[in-house]
């Protein structure tokens, strides 16, 4: 699998009044082309840090990030940031929210138009295109902030625990949907959640960081057998125990 993103030696440390908290320390990793990566660790170990290093909202203080073997700065490539909450604006139309990005670069067109009114329909919420938000469910929200962030055609999709605000039914849902939806467009992802069973079930690799600073301690790999190609099937495969184990023992050990 070609590399996509790679990420080598890179520390970064807050700095306050009080003095300086080292956030992450020596993190070093790659990502292939179209694979979906996923990061956990404990509370505060920096997982949102290193998103926004890889988006380049803050500077890391050493080490480099490279996205198709050029440095993320001179790079080209576009990356799509999805949040915990959907951020849609209450006044606009679930239309006028999902073409707000190419609404504010002008590439609105008539091809555009008609691109996102097909997605709107691929994901079920063409019957909503002129709705509210607040007309919409949790889950419905999500699959359009989802679009929203698809219709930029991002090269890679950096989600910052997009299901957390669900409630758990619908949380299980939602990542099933927008997971298939991912890995059916074959987006690079990169994914951080708290949650092993919601890492399990949509990963193809997951990297275990340590407690703060957080370091890498470990890279798994995970596979599941061909019938087993969705999150909420992946939960009911006979490896999906197993794997869980392996990371809950990573996530303790040395604590």
């Amino acid at each position: 699998m070609k590399t996509k993103l790679e990420v080598k030696g890179l520390c970064y440390s807050y700095h306050t009044l009080a003095g300086e908290t080292q956030a992450l320390l020596d993190i070093s990793f790659d990502v292939g082309d179209g694979e979906f990566f996923v990061i956990v660790g404990p509370s505060g170990c920096g997982k949102s840090t290193l998103l926004s290093l890889l988006c380049g909202l803050i500077e890391p203080e050493q080490g480099t990030i490279s996205i198709d073997g050029m440095a993320r700065e001179d790079s080209r490539a576009a990356m799509g940031y999805m949040l915990q909450r959907d951020h849609l604006f209450e006044w606009r139309t679930i239309f006028a929210n999902v073409s707000l990005g190419l609404e504010i670069q002008n590439r609105l067109d008539e091809k555009a138009r008609e691109e996102l009114a097909g997605m709107l329909d691929t994901y079920g919420l063409s019957q909503f295109r002129d709705a509210k938000p607040g007309q919409l469910s949790g889950g419905m929200r999500q699959r359009a902030a989802l679009i929203r962030t698809l219709a930029l055609k991002p090269d890679i999709l950096l989600l910052d625990e997009p299901f957390s605000a669900l409630d758990y039914q619908t949380r299980l849902e939602v990542c099933d949907d927008i997971s298939t939806i991912i890995r059916t467009q074959k987006k690079t992802a990169v994914l951080i959640t708290h949650d092993l069973s919601e890492a399990i079930s949509v990963a193809d690799r997951i990297l275990v960081l340590s407690s703060r600073p957080g370091r890498v301690k470990d890279v798994m790999q995970v596979s599941f057998s061909p019938e087993y190609d969705r999150p909420l099937l992946r939960r009911n495969a006979p490896e999906f125990s197993f794997y869980f184990n392996e990371l809950w023992k990573e996530l303790k050990s040395h604590e």
